[in-house]
């Protein structure tokens, strides 16, 4: 054996596996291995399949259906008179807004070229943000130029103009203003414009009889009915990650998505870092990195960064909170006395906690470990933190609350703030209109945003109490399943084309302004909100101008205006914290938690990575390892038990209501657990999300919205193709990934070193290069990457990359520049999980540029690995000898279309590439030559970190560093000088100029060797 087998068997015994079929290398795994081209490139044939085609092509890059209503097109084009001295051709411009998602908000700075948007970036200058955004803020731009959008106001079909509603809601208001607003109903998702609610507040005061709704599928009622049950009122828990030592996740994704969840990443990052920049190498010893147990049923983001995970049934969680806020004293909660004392020691003893019940372990689960975390959390008063997730019961909120203040951390690591949803509290449920409109009580229903019709619980069917109320009004930006339910639709502004404002995480408000006139004349919240109440009508900059006014009053209100809309932040808005206490008996709750259950399974609800409740199935960038659907996903052994293998067709049957869906086995996915996703098998979207998935809220019950016991699985006999890139872009079985404990970390430093098979070597039958300017490079940090995707959706909108469609998918022809590898280590029912971006390497000695017969991928004078477009003939020989699997090949036309609207959303600085040409990562070269451009003209050298690549920048983890490899003080350069940074296939000398930084694990010593 050799000494890089041994070393590397020294700091793992076990083999990374990207899926099942890889770990059991089985024939298709194989198969897939061999095919170093995917299927070769050939005409459409079948007329059904280019006509799907052809529709996805039209939603990504050709917007056919586009009709010319912007304002550029509808004006006469004439010369200025005099020039606007900031409107330079070919110089963008930037502009501070906001985009919003449900509960959540999140300040930007937009890229403007020639009075259109082309990019989305964080605002570095906004706490929230920090300069960095999630996927969802991304894949924005293309929500805007989206063809499928709502373009004219309609009744009953029909289209209109906005004049003739105007004067219907004037006829229904002046009635309504006699009946005091009895009939009057106002649906809205979440609020947090303090304009808008303003504006809803003034309404009611008008209308005192009439009633305001607020529902949102995707929620927090949960996490705002435990602090109620905790603390007598209603507060939001506010995170500060980057105090805390140690973490225990009850179910709570805080690094996959949420309210604040930028923040959280960057904060949580910053404390997974073991040395910055050149400590290390310095011989300084490595601050100390936090330490996470996340107890869940289905891997998550946060799970996959987890020192300690444990596989629960959701449903599960609770006995297991329970037991945990037991053990550290939270006082008042005492263990379940149905289940039989500890079998290995006294936890109370063990722990030193007087009058503690005894309990077995929850089952699966070790009672050692158990009395492990308990120790942990009470070593560290006030830097530990318990967070609970979304979908569990109120009750475990309330212990996670409870246990944070036992432990001191209240106040440290979490404070508590007034929600940053103003319906919270002040506005009623859906249930409750649903009941208003089945007693025929609703003569007027404005629902303004949202699709209720189709993310309603089962149970509610809308659609069919809409039938029921004189007037309904629908406000969207599709005409979707509630539009077609209502007699009057009207076209919403996208968030770039409005003026409104909006509260971050934190209460922060930062001022939303256009920054294109509606593509399609759109009407915001506030206008259509105005017309009940004011006349003559305003505009939305009006409204939301005069609202700031009153909050802001004195002659230097102008001048905090314009500072307000530069900035994209309203200075002193942000929230204060609140002093909390805990309720007398409020562990009661708590004592209904009953023991773990006898395996009957259960149906987890969850939102989807990429399509959230729904709202996002037009939204083509945005897409997982399992693309363009969902599926049932169990775990191996359920679906050993029930029978079954992936993309088998099942029924999923819960009380009687019935879905089919395809089955997919998930490694680390808890036994006797089913997991959905929303949002997919809608009936009336536009062409990309049509036929996709299968509609999740049809078994989704208001009394279970998360968490629902009894399903029964009924095997159809069918299957059911998914396209699912898990071993696409395979490399076999290298050491690929490179990790370790911390221990082992702090004794062997270079480990990550001693793990190559076989060392690089500096032999070359070329003489070596010396770069006399810059020599650009990346460095990655494993450690930090949380595998969010964010840095592929934001290298697709920055290098005008297609969407290829499922078809595409399938044949391997996904067109990413950078992906996201997940690998999986361990026994497949409790795994450890990995992430990799792998980017271009742009290798020193490149094995695609000796092979092309062209020269059309050559190497530049500062080292990178450039492609030609204009001579490349499309041998794919580059591809074929890549030994990454990092090049793209572009077997169809994807751009074949002249529609002069499909510029709109093109970055003009990257070029539009062909049929039969290759692309790949090319380091962003347009920002360089912008930033060069920018220092020559200003005489002075290139500031490191001034050049940030796309998924540089978008990196809420600040995982990637890219920098000049010629500057030893870059720090870049300082990063590559830790003893932990490693090439990926170092071994064949390729030398390339991204390198990783290998990725560490902090498990507690105490923790029983090989659980969790």
């Amino acid at each position: 054996m050799s000494e890089a087998r041994r070393a590397s068997q020294r700091f793992t015994e076990r083999r990374a596996w990207r899926s099942l079929e890889d770990l059991a290398d089985n024939p298709q795994f194989q198969e897939i291995l061999q095919r170093e081209f995917p299927a070769q490139a050939s005409e459409w044939d079948d007329p059904t399949g280019r006509r799907r085609f052809l529709q996805l092509m039209g939603a990504s890059l050709a917007f056919a259906g586009m009709t010319a209503c912007t304002k550029p097109f509808g004006e006469k084009i004439v010369p200025y008179v005099k020039q606007p001295e900031d409107l330079i051709p070919g110089k963008p411009l930037f502009y501070a807004s906001a985009i919003r998602l449900a509960a959540g908000t999140l300040p930007v700075l937009v890229t403007s070229t020639m009075g259109r948007p082309i990019k989305i970036e964080g605002n570095p200058d906004h706490p929230e943000s920090l300069g960095a955004t999630d996927v969802f803020t991304q894949a924005a731009l293309l929500g805007l130029y989206d063809p499928d959008r709502s373009k004219t106001v309609t009744n009953l079909g029909g289209i209109r103009p906005y004049s003739d509603l105007l004067g219907v809601i004037h006829e229904a208001a002046d009635a309504q203003r006699v009946a005091r607003g009895a009939g009057l109903r106002l649906l809205t998702g979440a609020v947090t414009s303090p304009t808008l609610a303003w504006q809803i507040a003034e309404l009611l005061r008008r209308f005192p009889l009439a009633k305001w709704h607020r529902y949102e599928a995707v929620d927090d009622g949960n996490a705002r009915a435990g602090a109620l049950q905790a603390f007598g009122e209603v507060v939001e828990a506010r995170l500060h990650l980057e105090k805390a030592d140690v973490i225990l996740s009850l179910d709570a994704d805080f690094l996959g998505g949420g309210p604040g969840q930028v923040r959280h990443v960057r904060d949580f990052a910053r404390r997974r870092r073991v040395s910055q920049p050149g400590e290390a190498a310095a011989g300084r010893p490595a601050p100390a990195m936090n330490r996470l147990y996340v107890a869940e049923s289905m891997p998550s983001l946060t799970g996959a960064m987890a020192d300690h995970r444990f596989s629960l049934r959701s449903g599960d969680i609770a006995a297991f909170a329970k037991a945990v806020a037991s053990a550290v004293g939270v006082p008042g909660v005492s263990r379940s006395a149905d289940v039989p004392p500890l079998a290995e020691a006294d936890l109370a003893s063990t722990l030193g906690v007087p009058g503690v019940n005894r309990r077995a372990s929850v089952e699966g689960f070790s009672e050692t470990a158990l009395a492990a975390i308990a120790r942990d959390l009470r070593a560290h008063p006030r830097r530990g933190l318990v967070l609970a997730g979304a979908g569990q019961p109120p009750p475990v909120h309330a212990l996670a609350h409870a246990m944070n203040q036992t432990l001191g951390n209240a106040g440290q690591t979490v404070t508590y703030q007034l929600p940053a949803d103003a319906g919270v509290g002040a506005a009623e449920t859906l249930a409750d209109l649903a009941n208003d409109m089945g007693a025929g009580r609703v003569q007027l229903l404005v629902i303004m945003g949202g699709n209720p019709v189709f993310t309603a619980p089962a149970d509610i069917n809308l659609g069919d109490l809409l039938s029921k109320v004189g007037l309904t009004i629908h406000l969207g930006l599709h005409d979707d399943e509630t539009a077609a339910h209502c007699h009057w639709h009207v076209p919403e502004a996208h968030d770039l084309e409005s003026w409104s404002d909006a509260r971050s995480a934190d209460g922060s408000v930062t001022l939303l302004q256009p920054l294109i006139a509606p593509l399609y004349n759109g009407k915001t919240a506030h206008e259509l909100l105005a017309a009940f109440t004011e006349s003559p009508l305003r505009s939305g900059a009006e409204i939301v101008k005069e609202f700031w006014a009153r909050q802001m009053p004195g002659p230097g209100f102008e001048r905090n205006w314009e500072r307000a809309l530069h900035d994209g932040l309203v200075a002193g808005t942000q929230f204060q914290s609140r002093e909390v206490r805990l309720q007398p008996g409020f562990s009661q709750e708590s004592e209904a938690i009953a023991a773990p259950g006898d395996g009957d399974l259960e149906l987890v609800f969850k939102p989807d990575a990429s399509l959230y409740d729904g709202r996002f199935a037009n939204n083509g960038w945005l897409l997982t390892k399992l693309t363009w659907d969902n599926a049932a996903l169990v775990s191996p052994a359920t679906a050993k038990k029930l029978g079954l293998a992936a993309e088998d067709l099942v029924v999923l049957n819960l009380g009687g209501r019935r879905v089919r869906a395809p089955l997919w086995v998930l490694p680390g996915h808890a036994d006797d657990s089913v997991t959905v996703h929303l949002g997919y098998g809608r009936k009336r979207v536009g062409s990309v999300g049509r036929r996709s998935g299968f509609d999740a809220y049809a078994v989704r019950l208001s009394s279970s919205p998360w968490i629902a016991r009894g399903l029964r699985i009924e095997p159809t006999g069918k299957r059911y193709r998914l396209a699912v890139t898990q071993d696409h872009g395979s490399m076999e079985g290298r050491p690929l990934v490179r990790h370790a404990k911390l221990s082992q970390y702090l004794e062997h430093p270079d480990f990550a070193r001693e793990m190559e098979e076989v060392p690089a070597s500096d032999l070359s039958l070329y003489p070596p290069v010396k770069y006399a300017g810059h020599a650009w490079g990346m460095a990655i940090d494993l450690n930090a990457c949380i595998g969010c995707n964010a840095c592929t959706v934001a290298c697709q909108a920055e290098n005008n990359i297609p969407i290829v469609g499922k078809e595409q998918v399938i044949r391997n022809r996904e067109m990413h520049w950078i992906r996201v590898d997940r690998y999986f280590e361990g026994d497949p029912e409790t795994p450890e999980i990995y992430h990799q971006p792998v980017p271009c390497m742009q290798c020193e000695d490149a094995p695609c540029e000796q092979v092309c017969p062209v020269a059309a991928t050559a190497h530049s004078s500062e080292g990178l690995n450039d492609m030609v477009y204009n001579r490349c003939v499309g041998t794919r020989y580059c591809a074929n000898n890549c030994p990454y699997k990092v090049r793209r090949f572009n077997f169809l036309q994807y751009s074949d279309y002249a529609s002069p609207t499909a510029r709109l959303l093109f970055n003009p600085n990257v070029t539009v590439r062909t049929r039969g040409v290759m692309e790949k990562c090319t380091y962003c070269v347009q920002r360089i030559n912008a930033v060069r451009n920018t220092t020559e003209v200003e005489g002075r050298p290139i500031r490191d970190g001034e050049i940030q690549t796309a998924c540089q920048q978008v990196c809420p983890a600040e995982a990637i560093v890219f920098g000049d490899l010629s500057d030893p003080a870059s720090r870049v350069s300082r990063l590559k000088a830790e003893p932990r940074n490693y090439a990926l296939l170092g071994n064949l000398n390729t030398r390339p100029r991204t390198t990783y930084l290998a990725s560490l694990k902090n498990p507690n010593p105490e923790f029983p060797e090989g659980k969790a």
